[in-house]
């Protein structure tokens, strides 16, 4: 019998519900990468886009609140579901349009997002390759405007094929549409709960431009060869392996905090009391901190409450050591946010989604062991 993280990374590979019907408390325990154990109320799986709009239009409202689950890479199920949960694992890649510069790729939602990466390295199409090995799907990466390594995929987004969740009604959004920023996007926050992500269409380039940015990239491939599209993916996938623990080892969502921005007199406040606090101009006279920095300063880097506990390597990834409830590494992340504060008048912005807690952090009393 596979176990919940080899059923995660088989691609999702469980007992098929019957198409179009809804399950009652289904359990939820395979389909997230922290591996928390839970249930929703009902659940149905898409595997046709055809399913979808016919499903929504002959069911207005009906099942209560209704929760879209991709990946499962990016959230954290601190209770039960009540409602319905959709998770469509639509699949396929086609090319809309190439020319000598640029190809327009249509890659469904349901498909692994790392696989999507490698058959665009394969096919010599740049821009994405620094997003190697980030897990979860590719309609989530929208949502999650998911970036790593310099490159984010706001980037390469060229339109967002959706359905309303009101009605099934096909809507098409391009990218400028999509108030892409750090972490995040329409969907994330003022779409949330409207709308249905089917497919992303991609703008790559036949004629690669490297993103060599980031130091670490550029040490790794010291070691590989030049820059090619092949290389800087194996670059990114050995940085990342160095770095973060893999959910089908141990349960993680990967950074659960945003790194936090502030302003250049709060930067200035703070330096005169931690001059080496690491810090990044953005523009606009803003300043992005190293959340990692901020949670490894207030002692929490290999700190437990439980099974709950942060990463030895990464102190920004919070895991799941074995039987950790979701409740617990919500309760882990509340604590550490309120340590930063009150240590540097830093709030932190969890980059995970709660469910169904929302996504503002409370100040916890935990500390750690």
């Amino acid at each position: 019998m596979l176990s919940w993280r080899q059923s995660l990374h088989a691609n999702l590979d469980l007992e098929r519900p019957p198409l179009m019907e809804i399950q009652v408390n289904y359990p939820l325990q395979p389909l997230n990468t922290f591996g928390v154990k839970a249930q929703a109320e009902r659940y149905v799986r898409f595997d046709e886009l055809a399913e979808i709009a016919p499903f929504l239009a002959g069911r207005p409202n009906a099942g209560g609140p209704r929760l879209i689950l991709g990946g499962g890479s990016n959230l954290l199920f601190a209770k039960d579901v009540h409602g319905t949960v959709l998770h469509p694992l639509l699949k396929g890649i086609d090319v809309l349009h190439q020319d000598r510069e640029a190809v327009l790729v249509r890659v469904m939602a349901g498909e692994a997002w790392d696989d999507w990466v490698a058959a665009a390295v394969h096919n010599g199409w740049g821009g994405i390759e620094n997003l190697s090995l980030i897990p979860g799907s590719v309609g989530a990466s929208a949502i999650q405007n998911i970036g790593a390594y310099g490159v984010e995929v706001k980037s390469v987004i060229d339109r967002v094929e959706a359905v309303a969740l009101a009605d099934g009604s096909a809507r098409v959004f391009a990218a400028s549409q999509c108030g892409f920023g750090y972490r995040d996007s329409h969907f994330k926050r003022r779409w949330r709960g409207r709308y249905l992500i089917t497919a992303i269409v991609f703008k790559l380039l036949r004629r690669p431009r490297f993103n060599l940015s980031y130091a670490g990239v550029q040490a790794q491939l010291k070691q590989i060869g030049p820059p090619t599209l092949a290389n800087i993916r194996h670059a990114v996938i050995d940085l990342r392996r160095s770095k973060l623990p893999d959910p089908a080892v141990t349960g993680n969502a990967g950074s659960f905090f945003k790194n936090p921005t502030v302003s250049r007199a709060v930067l200035n406040s703070l330096r005169n009391a931690h001059p080496e606090l690491p810090h990044y101009a953005q523009g606009d006279d803003r300043f992005k901190l190293s959340a990692a920095w901020l949670i490894e300063q207030c002692g929490w880097k290999g700190r437990a409450l439980g099974d709950a506990a942060v990463d030895e390597r990464h102190a920004l990834v919070l895991v799941n050591r074995g039987e950790a409830s979701g409740e617990e590494i919500l309760n882990l992340s509340r604590s550490i946010a309120t340590s930063v504060k009150k240590r540097f008048g830093v709030a932190l912005e969890r980059e995970v989604r709660v469910v169904p807690n929302g996504d503002t952090c409370q100040p916890g009393t935990h500390r750690p062991r």
